[in-house]
């Protein structure tokens, strides 16, 4: 009977341990699973993250090319109010 009781006093801490490193052993698992889990969103905000740099380089250069354009607009504007004003000066 001594022997029995004194078996499962000692087998307490192993007992103890073993569930510890269950626990653990849990633990590093789901850290792994969340750390694939934040690698694959990084690399879809990555992706994201360029496709948006291509979109603004793209409206950007849109920007330059409107500014360009209305500019044009301008100059012609002017030099059709110049030649309207050069036939009604020969109509007088």
């Amino acid at each position: 009977m001594v022997k029995t009781a004194t078996r499962s006093v000692e087998l307490e801490p192993i007992d103890r341990l073993e569930e510890k490193l269950k626990l653990l052993v849990g633990m590093v698992e789901r850290m792994k699973s969340e750390q694939a889990r934040a690698a694959e969103e990084n690399q879809r905000l990555s992706r994201e993250l360029e496709s948006m740099r291509a979109r603004l380089a793209a409206s950007e250069m849109l920007a330059g090319e409107l500014s360009s354009l209305k500019q044009e607009r301008d100059v012609i504007r002017t030099r059709v109010t110049d030649m309207l004003e050069q036939l009604e000066a020969l109509s007088l």
